[in-house]
């Protein structure tokens, strides 16, 4: 009785309509692509939302950080001006200031015969730092001079006596 149609319907029913007890396929079908769907949203969405952070990823350390931040931010309280700043910061290239800063101020250590604290040399350094403070203050001095000169002519450089190498040291010392 339950293959039978009522008499008031059609002979004809479309391939959407099912019988009472059956599976409705369209309706899986349906589902399994709203599912799919909403995920490859999520991805694309997520992805496009961490794009500034790749780029920034090859960029220095700080700029990473900023921009990590500034894409939380985004993420969060869903102003999208953060994630515009996040991906204009990772598309400017900011020139590497620390490096060459920190050069200069090891090289001005080396020549006030001051070793640098061990935190904040990196292993190369350290090794000029050693090789540095073994040599007797007199020599640093001389060498300082033939830097100041220009000249690195031993013979020009100032003959310094023992008594001024260590009131330069104490000088130094107070300083």
């Amino acid at each position: 009785m339950a293959d039978s149609l009522n008499p008031a319907a059609s002979h004809h029913l479309p391939i959407f309509i099912t019988a009472p007890g059956s599976t409705d396929v369209l309706m899986v079908v349906t589902a399994i692509i709203l599912v799919l769907c909403i995920v490859a949203f999520g991805v694309l969405f997520l992805r496009l939302h961490t794009l500034p952070e790749r780029m920034a990823h090859k960029s220095q350390k700080i700029q990473f950080e900023i921009v990590a931040v500034l894409g939380l931010l985004a993420l969060f309280t869903h102003i999208h001006a953060f994630w515009v700043a996040g991906l204009l910061l990772a598309l400017i290239d900011f020139p590497d200031f620390g490096s060459f800063m920190g050069r200069i101020a090891g090289s001005v250590e080396k020549i006030a015969g001051v070793a640098p604290p061990p935190e904040a040399t990196s292993e190369a350094q350290a090794h000029e730092v050693v090789a540095g403070s073994k040599r007797s203050a007199t020599e640093a001095a001389v060498l300082a001079s033939e830097t100041r000169d220009g000249t690195g002519d031993r013979t020009s450089a100032p003959r310094l006596t023992p008594e001024s190498v260590a009131a330069r040291t104490k000088e130094a010392s107070h300083a």
